[in-house]
């Protein structure tokens, strides 16, 4: 199942309040990619990431997401929505 998880920050994101969290989300954010669960990944200007997953569930994904530090510490969320192939385009193949 593929998830697009798109970061919300829950508190300005300053210089001061990332650098403690840093080091250890990106090797938490790494060991995601790793583990085949974020298969890509983009940045948002005062926004955050956006991860393409690949995981089993959203359950899933929402579990490893919370697993990563600035969402532990309650300063990003993530807004998970499936996807999948765009079915519509369909309707553009001839009748069989």
């Amino acid at each position: 199942m593929k998830i697009m998880a798109i970061a919300t920050p829950t508190v300005a994101l300053t210089p001061d309040v990332l650098k403690p969290h840093m080091p250890t989300e990106v090797h938490a954010t790494l060991q995601l990619y790793l583990d085949g669960k974020v298969e890509q990944f983009w940045f948002v200007e005062k926004s955050g990431p956006i991860f393409l997953m690949n995981v089993e569930s959203v359950d899933e994904a929402k579990s490893a997401l919370d697993s990563l530090p600035l969402v532990a510490a309650g300063l990003l969320a993530f807004d998970l929505k499936p996807v999948g192939p765009l079915i519509p385009l369909g309707r553009l193949l001839p009748a069989a």
